[in-house]
């Protein structure tokens, strides 16, 4: 019986295995010889220097199961890389391309009322939001009244000789909710005779304001915003600045009795100060068919110019919400509608007098 390949002692036993070389290996290395060039070179596996008992050798230390690697801390992560001077623009201008190819494929989905809520976002709201934000310094309270989803009525004041005071209040609205939803606004018949304004109108959700559309949109779930003063709000004098006109018949209540609808009064101080209206032409307000001609400091005297707003300053609070689903059977009740119509009224006028004592500088910080 043949043993295992290696050398004898004295005795006749295999103290050393050997290796069988491969083929061209240098035999001398196969059988754990090292070269004589490195002879005499220490061992480094060797030194002279003392152990003390009780500890291992330096090089009897064995590495850690897992690797040479187990059991270490992790290097420290390297520093963030910062974005380019040009990242930022080159992220904007990719995402304006890809909306340009969307509108262009028709990759976009617009309701039965015109509202196209891709552009509202990209287009119309970061316009507003320099405004309300920047020019107008607007703060919003109260924003946890408002409806976190299903249908709600927003109702408001109206001033300011123009109606940028809804388009303020749907782009805060969106921006502050922490469910950033859209306001439906209510328009006047007019808004929606104009060929520009009304096709901007229809696109970022407004409709005419009449029981019908106000009633399947608050069927559907959505949030609308009306302004029951109208034209008599926006075309006011500014000497009659925050004081409420009367809210008409009340249409706007029986559109949220008849479907169950909370009613959120809302305040908006700050309108009244962009346009101040001194005057009002009437004869050329009946000339161009308009309800009002307003005079202000600048307009009609610095042309054009005079119709950028004043950077008066914004305070906009929700008021909270008033039930009405336990009076869905009182929506033709003319009492019951002029009552709820009169709280409503009550609740901004009260609001607009302690948001006035919040802000004595109309133009502010």
């Amino acid at each position: 019986m043949t043993g295992p390949a290696g050398r004898r002692d004295a005795e006749g036993r295999y103290d050393v295995p050997l290796t069988v070389a491969e083929p061209g290996a240098d035999p001398a290395r196969a059988n754990g010889h090292r070269p004589a060039a490195a002879a005499d070179e220490p061992d480094p596996a060797v030194t002279d220097e003392p152990v003390a008992a009780g500890s291992a050798h330096p090089a009897a230390t064995e590495e850690p199961a897992g690797g040479a690697h187990a059991g270490r801390e992790p290097a420290p992560p390297g520093p963030a890389v910062p974005d380019r001077p040009g990242d930022h623009w080159d992220r904007k201008v990719a995402a304006g391309l890809a909306f340009l190819r969307r509108r262009l494929s028709g990759d976009y989905e617009v309701d039965e009322f015109g509202f196209d809520p891709q552009l509202t976002e990209a287009v119309f709201h970061p316009v507003l939001r320099l405004l309300y934000r920047d020019w107008f310094r607007t703060e919003v309270t109260g924003i946890e009244h408002v409806p976190a989803e299903g249908a709600g009525l927003v109702v408001g004041n109206h001033s300011g000789a123009v109606a940028l005071d809804a388009l303020i209040l749907s782009a805060a609205l969106h921006d502050q909710h922490p469910a950033h939803r859209f306001l439906r606004l209510l328009g006047a018949d007019l808004v929606f005779r104009m060929p520009v304004v009304s096709e901007l109108a229809r696109k970022s959700g407004g409709t005419v304001a009449c029981n019908p559309d106000a009633e399947r949109l608050l069927g559907g779930g959505e949030l609308v915003g009306v302004f029951p003063e109208g034209f008599k709000g926006v075309g006011k004098l500014y000497s009659e600045r925050y004081k409420l006109q009367r809210f008409g018949r009340g249409g706007f209540v029986s559109a949220a009795l008849r479907t169950g609808t909370p009613i959120v009064p809302v305040a908006i101080v700050g309108g009244e100060e962009i346009y101040p209206m001194l005057a009002d032409i009437k004869p050329l307000a009946r000339l161009l068919k308009l309800p009002y001609f307003p005079v202000t400091p600048t307009f009609p005297w610095l042309g054009p110019l005079g119709m950028v707003p004043l950077p008066s300053k914004w305070l906009i609070e929700f008021c909270p919400p008033i039930p009405t689903a336990h009076l869905t059977d009182s929506a033709d009740d003319p009492l019951v509608v002029f009552n709820l119509a009169d709280q409503v009224r009550e609740t901004i006028q009260q609001t607009l007098h302690k948001l006035l004592e919040r802000r004595p500088d109309p133009f502010g910080p």
